[in-house]
């Protein structure tokens, strides 16, 4: 095998395990929020308990998807074209956008949560 081969096969393996990394954080906030709401969520039936949920749920998300764009990034990194420059232009606007939007409602929902008498 020659060095450029072993280059690209190396380079596929960590684009892979980065995309792999982004899905099961993801998978392990969905799995965390869904027990939260079963054992928490219905018992108490508080804003501020479901308030909770999705901060900690949101706080996944936007870590897998840092993931999976950094995932994508790696994927263009070896001689790019201009159609995967453009792609990845895409993607990183819409996912930076999710990012924005999710941390925006992170910091929104935990200042409620942090005033006195919680979310309502």
């Amino acid at each position: 095998m020659d060095v450029e081969a072993i280059l690209h096969r190396g380079h596929h393996v960590v684009v892979t395990a980065v995309e792999v990394v982004g899905v099961v954080v993801i998978v392990a906030g969905v799995a965390w929020a869904a027990l939260r709401f079963v054992v928490d969520g219905l018992r108490y039936r508080d804003a501020a308990v479901f308030t909770r949920i999705r901060l900690t749920l949101g706080r996944f998300l936007v870590l897998g998807l840092e993931f999976q764009l950094a995932a994508d990034i790696l994927r263009t990194a070896l001689s790019p074209t201009f159609a995967q420059i453009g792609q990845l232009a895409a993607i990183a606007a819409i996912r930076t956008g999710l990012n924005h939007v999710l941390g925006r409602e992170i910091e929104q929902e935990q200042r409620q949560v942090e005033r006195p008498g919680g979310a309502k």
